[in-house]
């Protein structure tokens, strides 16, 4: 079996998930598209990498990303750092002919991630901004009933994000630095509102909104609100909070089209609600278990009814990229490539525009 070795900047929340995946993929996935080893794992505090790398089953652990850089066994450079440190060491790592996986946002605003995208790409490796929830089975079976023509015109759009840990003025974390984060809810939120909102109903071609700032002293936004006009025609809502008490991973959507609708709750993810407009209407919508033998990604998986967890989005994700480079396949557009992180940054920075200015803003993408 072809083997590829991969190298981690990360070991908090990401690493362990990201750590999780690699080592399931070579048995869930049977046969994987390659076979990952998980060689060093970085991180800035020594004593706590030592401690993951031992716990995850990586070979060695350093405080420099640039030792990863560095080592020729490492063919896959995943950035699971702060904010902060997305652009840098990937960049190195696409100069030294890895291919890499970059945790979203891909950079701290649109300027960033333009230039990460322009750099990567100039070298001609597989690139893919982490956006895992694309790889949610029912998300995934609501992009190909859409694909279908099964909703018909499609006619609006809401997505929110919800979360309550941020109501604690004691927090201070790389993610309340501005300098580290970028920004607040937007950076950490929105942009998977954001995206899957692209991913599932296509581009955005207006927005207006404003980010909000709800404790005194903090740097970073607390939430963000948008109303959005796409180019398909349809309109729809965008919200990200840190500050809804009682969700706790609520990512919630919805999209609604002339010949029916899908809703989708993360807190219930493997679920995905379904109403269509020629059934009986008195019956209102219906409880789809995404768990059939049919279904997206369930080939690796369980008999029916035997659901999965939000940590296996990243099997089903990184097993992607695993798949892209050893069929020298496209990323994109299942998959979010560095340019799908790149304009999702675009929108959250235009949101934060017309809540400055007032005024809706027209998104317009740079091309390399």
């Amino acid at each position: 079996m072809a083997q590829i070795g991969v190298g981690m900047l990360g070991y908090a929340f990401m690493g362990k998930a990201h750590s999780n995946a690699f080592r399931k993929i070579p048995y869930i996935t049977w046969p994987p598209p390659l076979e990952p080893l998980l060689i060093g794992i970085a991180g800035r505090n020594e004593q706590a990498v030592g401690e993951a790398a031992l716990r995850y089953g990586w070979d060695y652990a350093t405080t420099d990303w640039r030792d990863l850089i560095a080592d020729e066994r490492i063919g896959l450079f995943d950035n699971g750092g702060p904010n902060a440190l997305h652009a840098e060491p990937t960049i190195a790592a696409a100069r030294a002919g890895k291919h890499v996986v970059c945790e979203k946002p891909l950079g701290r605003d649109a300027g960033e991630s333009y230039e990460i995208w322009k750099q990567v790409a100039a070298t001609g490796v597989k690139h893919m901004c982490g956006f895992n929830y694309r790889f949610v089975p029912a998300v995934r079976l609501a992009r190909e009933m859409i694909e279908a023509g099964e909703l018909g015109e499609v006619r609006h759009f809401r997505g929110r994000y919800l979360q309550d840990w941020g109501d604690d003025p004691s927090l201070d974390t790389w993610r309340f630095n501005p300098d580290e984060a970028g920004s607040g809810a937007l950076g950490d939120l929105m942009t998977h509102v954001v995206d899957l909102a692209r991913f599932l109903n296509g581009e955005i071609a207006t927005v207006s909104g404003f980010a909000h700032t709800f404790l005194p002293g903090r740097k970073v936004d607390d939430a963000v609100e948008a109303a959005v006009e796409f180019g398909n025609g349809s309109i729809g809502t965008l919200e990200a909070t840190r500050f809804a008490h009682g969700r706790r991973n609520a990512f919630q959507w919805e999209i609604n089209g002339t010949k029916g609708s899908l809703a989708f709750d993360m807190e219930r993810l493997n679920e995905l609600q379904v109403f269509r407009a020629d059934g009986d209407r008195a019956r209102g919508f219906k409880t789809v278990l995404v768990s059939e033998t049919d279904h997206p990604f369930w080939k690796y998986w369980w008999p029916p009814g035997h659901i999965i967890g939000w940590g296996d989005t990243f099997v089903h994700e990184l097993h992607h990229m695993l798949w892209a480079i050893a069929e020298d396949a496209d990323v994109a557009p299942y998959g979010a490539d560095f340019e799908d992180g790149y304009r999702a940054s675009e929108i959250c920075d235009a949101i934060v525009r017309s809540g400055e200015t007032g005024a809706r803003e027209t998104i317009s993408y740079k091309t390399l």
